[in-house]
């Protein structure tokens, strides 16, 4: 929950900070103070879009800090907040909350702090939107759409499991049809490459070349061509060493070497016998290398027709490299590529047909899985649609009805995702499921419920968004221990209607942290706490404090007529605040009531 909130330089307000407590709290205050920036204060938190006109005059930058504790969520939540902070490197206090932060420059860029680590906006919104939910006037408008409609209903019959896997089939499917549209169109195209891979792979392996072949013919060819030279040189470096039969060049090296070790053997002089050692390991060398220029020697064609062959050889690798790659390493690397890609080139009529079928099969599966979605939305919307009209009725509107209609959203002639159901009727297959949800609205028993976005005023649109969030709240679809924030929930209501919206408020609080930006005493009356946003008559800025029991009569004395200073107004806040106060302990108690006959029945069970 939010425990604290502190704002700099963010509209009318230049500094403030406010704490909050479990329970109810209510912000009010006059016209022009301010109240709904603390609303916007935490939809920057929430990763809202950074105005900069939002940025008070004079000043440089707005600030917004929020701390946050975990304690009161479910362990599943509290879980996937860890996971947030463990990937951004952020650090909790020594009091275990976290702080969230975000600045927005006068100028236009902002900035995102999570456990004193600068991070993305989305990463501050991804740990935020897992405590805060916030109702503004304009959520009110999203109600109206199709998808926030869905997404309501969703939360509601808990069909995230039936979504995930609607969409990972879908996406299987998809691909599958475009996998075969694309082997069809381009059918005679993809033969042709496999013909173009299977003639080159076959010109390759005839040549069969082998790894550094290329670089291992040109040593070869640069060899023989000097192969006169190469045999003189080895030659004449071998009689040098070791001598011939005739004696050409009189005594060898080697005859030499051994002559100079045997006489400084002779001697007992120990340091003429360790040159005779050296002179022993020369010889050996001298003995070793004429051994291997008689090799080489050996080793040389007689003629050099060995290389006509060699530089045909070159030839045929030539024609290789020069058209498919640089060197022979390379024409091999891309020959396996090209086996592979032939392997996966089926151009077979069999290929085609395997194609079909699993086409045909994704097709079945995800009919069958959006049939089964739909059951489950059309199951829940009776039940919702019920809830809500019940909890309308305990918001003064108990002649109203509020209906859900799930219907198959059909498809077009020319949808690119038509999904053919059992029944053969033609769907389409959207992100979300082939269903289109509507919610409806009549006011009245006997009058045909309408779109809400046709049938709802502004004061009916906040009591249906008001309802819509308490069942979903007391059901269990709205985690425990979460903030949610209601700015002007109840505009354009009032008398009757605006005390069950307070008691209403006040009915979440018992499960739910609730702050809510009022300007109707009878709501504000239901408040745990009681925050009043001031002007400082500072150059027109405002602050924010917790009022008292006096204080807090006289602010809804205000709030009901401007009459904070009467007898009159005071007598009469303090008869609606006492009103609310002995309501809310009613319901406590029955609260407690219910839960302790539960707990006795289920000792009992």
């Amino acid at each position: 929950m939010l425990t604290e909130l502190r704002i700099e330089s963010l509209g009318a307000i230049s500094t403030a900070t406010a704490e909050f407590d479990r329970g109810l709290t209510v912000l009010t205050g006059e016209t022009g103070t301010g109240k709904t920036m603390v609303v916007t204060g935490l939809q920057l938190l929430g990763g809202a879009r950074a105005d900069p006109a939002r940025v008070r005059s004079g000043a440089d930058r707005a600030v917004v800090e929020g701390r946050f504790t975990t304690t009161d969520l479910d362990d599943a939540t509290a879980a996937r907040l860890d996971e947030i902070l463990d990937a951004s490197g952020a650090q909790r206090d020594e009091d275990d909350s976290v702080i969230a932060l975000r600045t927005v420059s006068g100028t236009g860029p902002s900035r995102a702090y999570l456990g004193g680590r600068s991070v993305p906006v989305k990463s501050l919104s991804g740990f935020t939107d897992e405590i805060l939910a916030l109702h503004g006037q304009n959520d009110q408008l999203r109600l109206m759409r199709s998808d926030e409609q869905r997404g309501a209903l969703d939360r509601f019959a808990s069909s995230g499991p039936a979504v995930e896997r609607y969409r990972k089939l879908r996406d299987a499917w998809l691909s599958a049809r475009r996998d075969l549209t694309d082997r069809r169109n381009r059918a005679r195209e993809l033969a042709q490459e496999a013909d173009r891979l299977q003639f080159a792979l076959q010109e390759i392996g005839t040549v069969d070349p082998q790894p550094g072949e290329d670089e291992s013919l040109v040593a070869d060819i640069v060899r023989l061509s000097e192969l006169d030279t190469l045999r003189e040189a080895a030659s004449v470096a071998r009689v040098a060493l070791a001598g011939v039969s005739d004696d050409t060049f009189g005594i060898s090296a080697t005859e030499c070497l051994a002559r100079a070790k045997a006489a400084l053997e002779s001697t007992d002089d120990i340091a003429l016998r360790a040159l005779a050692e050296q002179i022993g390991q020369a010889l050996a060398v001298a003995v070793d290398a004429a051994g291997e220029l008689g090799n080489y020697v050996d080793e040389l064609p007689a003629d050099a027709s060995a290389l006509d062959a060699k530089l045909a050889r070159q030839a045929q690798l030539r024609t290789l490299t020069r058209k498919y790659a640089a060197d022979v390493n390379g024409v091999l690397r891309w020959a396996q590529e090209s086996q592979d890609r032939l392997a996966r080139l089926d151009v077979s009529e069999e290929g085609l047909a395997a194609l079909e079928r699993r086409a045909e099969q994704l097709e079945r599966e995800l009919a069958q899985a959006a049939i089964d979605l739909s059951k489950i939305r059309r199951k829940a919307a009776k039940k919702l649609a019920t809830a809500v009209t019940a909890e309308l009725s305990g918001l003064a509107m108990a002649d109203a009805e509020f209906t859900i209609g799930v219907n198959t959203d059909v498809a077009e002639g020319d949808d690119p995702a038509v999904l053919t159901l059992p029944s053969g009727e033609r769907a389409r297959a959207g992100a979300d499921g082939i269903d289109l949800v509507e919610f409806g609205f009549a006011a009245h028993r006997g009058m045909s419920a309408l779109p809400l976005t046709k049938s709802a005023s502004g004061g009916e649109l906040s009591r249906v968004m008001l309802a819509i969030e308490v069942v979903l709240a007391t059901s269990g679809k709205q985690a425990a221990g979460t903030t949610m924030v209601f700015d002007e929930v109840d505009a354009g209501v009032g008398g009757r209607a605006a005390v069950q919206i307070g008691r209403r408020l006040a009915k979440l609080a018992q499960t739910h942290q609730v702050i809510v930006v009022t300007h109707l005493p009878q709501v504000a009356a239901y408040a745990d706490v009681h925050l009043m946003v001031y002007s400082t008559g500072r150059s027109g800025a405002s602050g924010v404090r917790r009022l008292d029991t006096d204080d807090r009569v006289a602010e809804l004395a205000r709030m009901l007529a401007g009459l904070g200073e009467s007898d009159s107004g005071r007598a009469h806040a303090r008869e609606l605040l006492d009103a609310a106060q002995n309501d809310a302990a009613q319901n406590d108690a029955a609260q407690n009531d219910a839960a302790q006959n539960d707990a006795a029945h289920n000792d009992r069970v």
